[in-house]
């Protein structure tokens, strides 16, 4: 029984230290929540180890967690950052029970990281960056040192430092000269003598150590002197943390109010209005205008900048640029504004994927900005070829000057569906050419365009061996049924959408089984640099049966049965979709 009493509290003081560690990391964590308010809130450790791990994951792995978690990629993330930070932490705090100072040296440490990855991000231009993450580990490694300590003063074990620790000797007391003489008092009455077969009642320990090891075991001041600091630790930190955050939810709401209080202009240049029937409304079908709810979001920005309108400036500069220009956000509404819809498409997005949505853009145009910066394109013997935007989260992506000034659409884009663009998707302003993959055109919270050549820079995606240019391939996808449907035999309305930005869609074909490509009937066409629905009646016979679609594009291009993955220059191949027929 001694045995089991032993073990059972060897493990309740190993479950302490851990909880101890997990305290720790949390108060480490809430106090550098509270220290990035005075920095900025991209400088906490958990947004900046997380930034650090999206540009430090090869481009395949992005690929697939894009594939796996959809827009929620980014949670995961961060879940999977806290995790793994907990379970350091509570390593640390059983380690601290044998070498207090070394454990509390690896909470340090994990600061470092932090602090290293806060100012290793492109986004990063301060040292200051690197203070919430420090301030926070030295926070939680004083707590672990504090409360492992409280700990220890329960069990009275010395603490294992690499040398022995010494105890005093006790002092010899010095023997009497002589015997005093007992005084006659009334003797106490004799200690009942046990019952036959009953266990004797535990003499209390005499010496220091076993006191205080005794008062432990039966709730003493030595385990509620740790319950109650860990508990104090436990407040301090919510608290420390809600503050912070309730800090930066002030900013942020500066930012919402901000957004709230613009009134977009009436557009220069209208957007065409749409023809009757460039919308079949079927069910299961997408629609043509993709609403801002549902519009994809793929983006590395671990938190969603929030930017005041009133504050954002946007410079341009560079190779070629004669007259460098900085505007704010009241200098592009006064501008003339063009309204369109377009299309936009995912470099990430497989075969028949979900990233692709379209929208009704509101903007200025970028051609004529260049242009009244000087910009000349490379046909024209301007020096520049790329035009590098920046966003305020560090993202870089480069664009070719000749495309963005080709005459096409590209606009810097201020609205989205008759609204301001929602914050998910860059307000206050974002850059958009139609025609080109997202990672080459449409940077979100934009805030810096720098002309320069390809040779000269390579963009956040190059660098992790994406293509430099990258035009939007010829897709189409079936919508309805959806894969693995059940549908009843006889007609069957198989249903959905392709697009071939900047050059328009000119038929789709589907078949069923490998068979005989059948033309598909197309929705009345929208504008050019959108998609473009289609629907085919199929004579549905019973089994289980495989269809697949694909278009051919204005130039006369049919897409390619080849299967490709996304990388370097998005994907290729026939959608396909498998249906059982009763």
């Amino acid at each position: 029984m001694q045995g089991v009493s032993t073990r059972g509290r060897a493990a309740a003081r190993t479950a302490a230290a851990a909880v101890s560690g997990l305290l720790a990391g949390y108060a480490a964590l809430a106090v550098a929540e509270l220290v990035s308010v005075a920095v900025r809130p991209e400088a906490s450790p958990v947004t900046a180890v997380g930034g650090a791990v999206i540009d430090r994951t090869p481009a395949p792995l992005k690929d697939w967690a894009i594939r796996q978690f959809g827009t929620h990629d980014k949670l995961v993330l961060q879940l999977g950052i806290l995790a793994v930070l907990a379970l350091f932490a509570m390593a640390l705090g059983v380690l601290a029970t044998r070498v207090r100072r070394t454990a509390s040296l690896g909470v340090l440490v994990v600061g470092v990281v932090g602090a290293l990855a806060a100012t290793s991000r492109p986004d990063s231009t301060e040292a200051w960056d690197a203070i919430p993450s420090l301030v926070g580990a030295l926070v939680g490694a004083g707590v672990l040192y504090w409360l492992v300590g409280r700990l220890a003063a329960g069990t009275h074990r010395p603490e294992r430092t690499g040398e022995p620790r010494m105890e005093p000797e006790p002092e010899l007391e010095p023997e009497p000269e002589s015997e005093p003489e007992p005084k006659l008092e009334s003797q106490p009455e004799p200690e009942p003598e046990p019952e036959p077969g009953s266990a004797p009642a535990p003499e209390p320990p005499t010496d220091t150590a076993g006191r205080a090891q005794h008062a432990a075991s039966a709730g003493g001041p030595g385990r509620r002197g740790f319950l109650l600091g860990a508990g104090a630790v436990a407040v301090v930190s919510t608290g420390a943390g809600a503050l912070g955050r309730g800090l930066n939810a002030g900013t942020a709401a500066e930012a919402e109010a901000s957004r709230a209080a613009v009134r977009l202009p009436a557009p220069a240049s209208p957007a065409p209005e749409l023809p009757r029937g460039v919308d079949e409304r079927l069910p299961g079908l997408t629609p043509f205008t993709t609403p801002n709810r549902d519009f994809y979001r793929v983006d590395t920005a671990l938190t969603v900048p929030r930017l005041d309108a009133g504050r954002w400036r946007l410079r341009i500069h560079g190779k070629g640029v004669t007259t460098p220009l900085t505007l704010d956000f009241q200098d592009l509404l006064r501008r003339e504004l063009i309204e369109r819809d377009i299309t936009m498409t995912c470099v990430s997005n497989e075969v028949g994927g979900p990233y692709v949505g379209s929208a009704r853009w509101l903007g200025a145009p970028m051609a004529a900005l260049l242009r009244e910066a000087g910009v000349r394109p490379p046909s024209q013997g301007g020096p520049a070829d790329q035009l590098v935007a920046r966003s305020v989260d560090g993202m870089t992506i480069g664009t070719p000057v000749e495309t963005v000034m080709d005459g096409r659409d590209a606009m810097l884009a201020v609205g989205m569906n008759g609204e301001p663009l929602p914050f998910i998707h860059g307000f206050p302003a974002r850059m958009l050419v139609p025609g080109l993959y997202g990672y080459v055109s449409a940077c979100k919270w934009i805030q810096d365009i720098e002309l320069t050549t390809f040779d000269a820079y390579d963009t956040y995606w190059v660098k992790r061996s994406w293509a430099r240019k990258a035009p939007i391939k010829t897709q189409s996808r079936i919508d309805t049924p959806k894969p693995f449907a059940s549908v009843k035999a006889g007609t069957v309305t198989v249903a959905g959408v392709a697009w071939a930005q900047h050059k328009g869609i000119d038929r789709v074909e589907v078949r069923v089984d490998g068979g005989r490509w059948q033309q598909a009937t197309l929705a009345t066409e929208g504008p050019r640099d959108t998609w473009r629905q289609w629907l085919w009646e199929w004579p549905a016979r019973p089994g289980t049966h495989t269809l697949e679609v694909r278009a051919t594009d204005r130039t006369g291009y049919t897409q390619t049965g080849k299967r490709a993955r996304p990388i370097p220059n998005g994907a290729s191949g026939w959608h396909s979709v498998v249906v059982t027929v009763t």
